[in-house]
């Protein structure tokens, strides 16, 4: 087998880590490439590392993808950014099919989509040789990587709406037969998940022992049912969702504050998490994601030499506003790294007396200081320069970032209900006062619909894009037109790359160019 390019829109580089750390919890990737040649499938000892190389795939995400997925939401705003005017733009609803964010956002999901599905050819090639035990390990495999293919294609269809599914490394069929609806991208999530179901662990993925962290059936509980979350399948919603929280396997995280940084890494609150290391040395070998563009421009770290960021993404004056109106500390406190001249402006506002915690040093010690792109910072995006392995300099070296966690799936499950859904497992008050209660709120009694979704807002500012996602699956687009911005149905989804378009086999080239022309007008 050979690893196969047919077009310029996946251009296949399978990089396959080939084992794991014995001296840390995390996945060690750091082996570099392995070819499909190399890998002798009657040997099922080398069966992991086509897994492996898939979990590399999902963890090396491109600094753009994650700000880019949440950049439109009215919790965040990207910096005043000279050099990235077009990201800057997208911000106010503003997109260009030439930018090349939008390109790599598209470009990147899909060649690990390809790769994955690489590795999955080679696992079935294992299967082929496999006794009995090994086989159905192979299947386990597998169904971990159609849990990660999943949550690429998740990502791509709540951005560009119709989309390619592709389950194939030559994907010219595929392709050809043009994008699917998308609706029809989240029914095969949904399909896919209960086939992946069958086979992963019982587990949660901070209790697997082969792979610390690794996938198991209530992630992919997960992605079922926030694919049913898009699709407006209520009740399909309450009972994924139901099962995770039925299984009682999950709980959160005590301390909100430290489940962003290190000692809250793969904690009992996690379902999916992409993990990263520098493993414990002062130099070397390192898999990190690049945090800089998160981070302040100049802060005096508690730590000398620790690098600051970029400046790109800013939690919004309306989200933190929001915050100080309902009292939140703790997550306020976490999501939001404060300088001299933002508190300035909420002063400026009419926030007077505002509470002790709004200011300039975090409770790490660090200090935020005055830069020019904005106003605040991400907080669920920093690591206390305390918490970097000595010798490691660069903003937020090593921190993991969480994806999906046990608390939207308490208030995903919260929101089905209040909209007609029966549940299967507590109620949603319950639900939303779990949240609540570790934030330091007070019980909720006859949640609504509203009220769910103004706790999501103060739970996942800064993640994801969540926020963005239930502005427009609702319809509220007067959430979005804030601060200058006029939000309208024509701007939910990005028109796609102009680069991938014309890149494409001629008829989907032919069909996509149609829909970007219905998307310019």
């Amino acid at each position: 087998m050979k690893i196969y390019s047919s077009t310029k829109i996946l251009i296949l580089f399978l990089v396959m880590g080939v084992g794991l750390s014995s001296c840390h919890d995390k996945l060690d990737v750091r082996e570099g490439q392995l070819n499909t040649g190399d890998l002798d499938y009657t040997d099922a000892s080398n069966m992991i590392q086509p897994l492996i190389g898939a979990y590399h795939e999902l963890a090396t995400r491109g600094w753009e993808e994650p700000l880019l997925l949440g950049v439109r939401g009215d919790d965040v705003n990207a910096g005043g950014l000279g050099d990235q005017q077009p990201f800057a733009d997208t911000d106010m609803y503003i997109y260009s099919k030439d930018y090349w964010m939008y390109n790599s956002l598209w470009n990147v999901h899909y060649n690990d989509i390809i790769n994955m599905n690489t590795a999955i050819l080679q696992l079935e090639n294992f299967r082929e040789f496999a006794n009995e035990e090994d086989a159905a390990r192979a299947d386990q495999y597998i169904a971990e990587i159609m849990v990660m293919r999943a949550w690429l294609h998740f990502n791509l269809a709540r951005v560009w709406e119709d989309v390619f599914i592709i389950t194939s490394n030559q994907p010219e069929e595929e392709l050809q037969q043009g994008v699917s609806s998308k609706a029809n991208v989240m029914q095969f999530i949904s399909d896919q998940m209960d086939m992946a179901i069958q086979e992963l662990p019982d587990a949660r993925p901070n209790e697997r022992t082969d792979i610390q962290g690794g996938v198991t059936k209530y992630t992919a509980y997960a992605l079922k049912a926030l694919a049913h979350q898009e699709l407006g399948n209520h009740q399909e919603v309450a009972d994924a969702a139901g099962a995770i929280i039925s299984s009682g396997k999950f709980e959160l995280y005590p301390d909100f504050y430290q489940l962003f940084k290190k000692p809250g890494e793969l904690s009992n609150e996690s379902l999916l998490e992409l993990q990263y290391s520098d493993y414990g040395t002062p130099s070397g070998d390192a898999l990190y994601h690049l945090y800089a563009p998160f981070g302040p421009q100049n802060w005096t770290p508690k730590r000398e030499n620790a690098q600051s960021g970029w400046g790109f993404y800013e939690p919004s004056l309306k989200f933190i506003e929001f915050m100080l109106d309902r009292d939140e500390e703790v997550r306020l406190q976490t999501s939001v790294l404060f300088t001299d001249r933002g508190i300035a402006e909420l002063e400026a506002d009419g926030y007077t007396d505002l509470p002790d915690f709004v200011n300039n040093t975090t409770p790490s010690g660090d200090v935020i200081n005055d830069f020019e792109r904005a106003l605040f910072s991400s907080g669920k995006h920093y690591l206390p320069s305390e918490q970097l392995t000595d010798g490691r300099n660069d903003y937020s070296a090593g921190k993991n970032l969480i994806v999906i966690r046990y608390s939207e799936i308490l208030l995903m499950y919260a929101e089905a209900l209040t909209l007609g859904a029966n549940g299967n497992s507590i109620s949603a008050d319950q639900a939303v006062n779990l949240v609540r209660d570790r934030a330091g709120l007070g019980d909720l009694s006859g949640v609504t619909h509203e009220q769910v979704l103004e706790e999501k807002f103060a739970e996942f500012a800064m993640e994801w894009g969540i926020r963005y996602f239930d502005m427009i699956r609702n319809d509220k687009y007067e959430e979005l037109s804030y601060g200058g911005r006029n939000f309208s149905a024509d701007k939910e989804y990005l028109p796609y790359p102009q680069a991938q378009v014309d890149a494409l086999p001629l008829e989907a080239n032919a069909m996509m160019n149609s829909i970007l022309n219905q998307q310019n007008k």
